[in-house]
């Protein structure tokens, strides 16, 4: 029963983040809500990852801790990846400052950071049974490969690879945005709630780990 629970649970989530990405591709918003929903939409990680935390801490069990990481983690994803495509769509609508960083470089960067990106999901599927937030949880702790370089290569390739875009685009809006809010948005997000779970779920093997292995 609660595994049908979690099940239906994840497929909710996965349903709401279609639907909501699908219609942060395809809306119409003006200069105010866009503002609303690139900075807003970022804003909310901080306040989920603290909440979410705390309910964890209530009650810090395996079992606790893999059926609350489904709603946090489609409640910090849907309203960061809405934030993102809808950023990067304002940049290009409204260019407010240019950055002239020469697309020669930035181009082949994004595509290399791209590839690095995706052998870290790769990577995640193959050593911890598992794929990116709430989609599979990992069954194992991931401990080689890319993640024996440091703890979150899935987190670092995709702050690395959205800032390439950024300097892609040649925007400085998106370049400090990008910069200064969504990665502290989402360092504070693995900060605060998923290595905690990560300890709650995998215990003395992770804090091990976690204590030989840089963040970054």
């Amino acid at each position: 029963m609660k595994t049908a629970g979690m099940v239906a649970l994840k497929l909710v989530g996965l349903g709401a983040a279609i639907l909501c990405f699908r219609w942060a591709v395809e809306g119409t918003f003006s200069v105010f809500w866009s503002v609303v929903l690139v900075w807003g939409g970022v804003g909310l990680v901080p306040v989920v990852s603290g909440i979410g935390r705390w309910l964890l801490n209530r009650h810090p069990t395996p079992e606790r801790a893999a059926l609350l990481t489904i709603p946090v983690h489609y409640l910090v994803g849907i309203p960061l990846g809405c934030a993102l495509i809808v950023a990067f769509r304002f940049t290009q609508a409204y260019p407010i400052a240019a950055v002239r960083f020469p697309r020669a470089v930035s181009f082949p960067a994004l595509r290399i950071l791209g590839i690095l990106a995706t052998l870290t999901v790769v990577n995640l599927a193959i050593a911890g049974l598992g794929l990116p937030f709430a989609a599979a949880q990992t069954r194992k702790l991931a401990t080689g490969w890319l993640y024996a370089r440091c703890r979150n290569p899935m987190g670092l390739f995709s702050l690395l690879f959205f800032i390439a875009v950024a300097l892609w685009l040649q925007s400085l809006h998106a370049v400090v945005w990008t910069t200064l809010w969504v990665a502290p948005a989402w360092i504070l997000f693995v900060r605060v709630y998923e290595e905690r779970e990560l300890e709650v779920r995998f215990g003395e093997p992770y804090l091990r780990y976690k204590a030989k292995t840089p963040f970054f």
